[in-house]
């Protein structure tokens, strides 16, 4: 499995899509964020829904929502279906509060960053 994108690789690139962005700050795979991306355009869709949609295997769509799960970009509710049984439904977090988590995420990491330079020469 690749490594997911990191900060050296967002800054190198001189036109970063979205995804791109999305992968660095939160550390995930190119693969989780098209996934993220595909929740947008397709609300309250299942795993089935959602690798016809991406065109990749279901338990590989069902691993990028977990991540996507984890890392609070998604979520999923329970439908109860009719001749029994259920289905869980997943949405992916607007993409405002999307938006505000990736800042915040930045925002920590860079007084991480500020806090380790101000911490060099203090032994």
């Amino acid at each position: 499995m690749a490594d997911a994108p990191d900060m050296e690789d967002l800054m190198e690139t001189d036109d970063p899509n979205f995804g791109h962005v999305l992968a660095c700050v939160f550390g995930i795979q190119s693969h989780e964020s098209r996934t993220y991306l595909a929740l947008l355009d397709n609300p309250g869709s299942t795993v089935a829904e959602l690798a016809e949609v991406l065109e990749r295997d279901r338990s590989n769509v069902n691993r990028s929502l977990t991540t996507l799960l984890d890392k609070g970009l998604a979520e999923r509710k329970r439908r109860l279906l009719d001749p029994g049984g259920y289905v869980y439904q997943y949405t992916a977090t607007p993409l405002p509060d999307a938006k505000e988590m990736m800042h915040a995420a930045l925002d920590e990491w860079a007084d991480d960053v500020h806090a380790r330079i101000d911490a060099f020469g203090e032994s």
